[in-house]
């Protein structure tokens, strides 16, 4: 169809979706296609295929701008298939054999996940994850520093600074709990669980120390009290380790759950395979031929 002929059809699609509107919805199997309103190559888009684009009440000017838009939109994606059917080798252009791959893979998939969501034994004992951990030591070195660390930030205007430096050096249960009671008021953040393993980088997003030997750093610091223009930080460290040595169980703990879990996916998955080779070796369901 020429450009021109392809314009006017268009044209009047356009002027058939605002006069007609809700009529078109009320033929359920039209007879035809209707009127060709693009072609690429030898493919055609026709108004019957347009019309399943638009719902009953669609204003003239959206009518008009889904109708553009799909039309711009099928065309594209026609020339670029033909671009690809005509550039690459049959081989390249055999979706079926692909498409009958990726079935097979999402069958099995499906099967899978469905078998393990019934098997699976997800509770994982201590003993069990310390029995792992110390067996597979060697693969739990850290790859970052780590810090048991309390701090809080407060503005340098803050009352009771100096009670508040006291409290977070000591150990004692009574200034640990008004240390926390001060927090609540007058900090405006603060992390005071100093028996959880955290991340030395995470501390420095939060804290504005300048280092440029962070394990230096962290062997000869315990107490930190760094100023700004409006803050005052108080930091507390309480234990650390030092990157590529061995990571504390507890801070790799579920870490060595989740391996526990997916080792069990994996033996299950092993012995339904397993199983089911068998028992249609048994019953002579398939044969290897020479």
């Amino acid at each position: 169809m020429p450009r021109s002929t392809g314009a006017l059809a268009l044209s009047a699609l356009l002027l058939t979706i605002t006069f007609t509107g809700c009529q078109w919805f009320k033929k359920e199997k039209p007879e035809q296609p209707g009127n060709a309103v693009a072609r690429v190559h030898d493919k055609f888009l026709y108004s019957e295929d347009i019309r399943k684009m638009l719902t009953p009440g669609t204003t003239r000017e959206d009518s008009i701008l889904i109708v553009t838009n799909y039309v711009q939109s099928w065309i594209k994606q026609q020339v670029i298939l033909h671009k690809a059917e005509t550039n690459l080798d049959e081989e390249k252009k055999d979706v079926d054999k692909k498409l009958e791959e990726y079935r097979n893979s999402l069958i099995t998939y499906i099967y899978e996940t469905e078998l393990i969501r019934q098997r699976l034994d997800t509770v994982v004992t201590d003993p069990e994850i310390e029995k792992y951990y110390a067996e597979n030591q060697q693969n739990f070195e850290l790859k970052d520093n780590i810090i048991k660390v309390l701090y809080l930030r407060v503005n340098r205007d803050a009352p009771k600074l100096k009670k508040a430096r006291e409290w977070y050096r000591s150990s004692n249960t009574k200034d640990r709990a008004a240390l926390e009671e001060y927090c609540y008021q007058f900090a405006s953040d603060f992390h005071l669980d100093d028996e959880t393993w955290l991340l030395f980088d995470d501390l420095l997003k939060k804290v504005p120390i300048k280092t440029y030997d962070k394990e230096a750093f962290l062997r000869n610091n315990r107490f930190i009290e760094i100023e700004d223009s409006t803050n005052i930080y108080l930091v507390k460290i309480a234990d650390m380790k030092i990157r590529e040595s061995l990571s504390p169980l507890s801070f790799v703990k579920e870490d060595i759950r989740n391996l526990i879990i997916n080792g069990r996916k994996l033996m299950l998955i092993k012995e339904m395979e397993k199983a089911a080779y068998d028992e249609a070796l048994k019953k002579n369901e398939f044969e290897i031929y020479d």
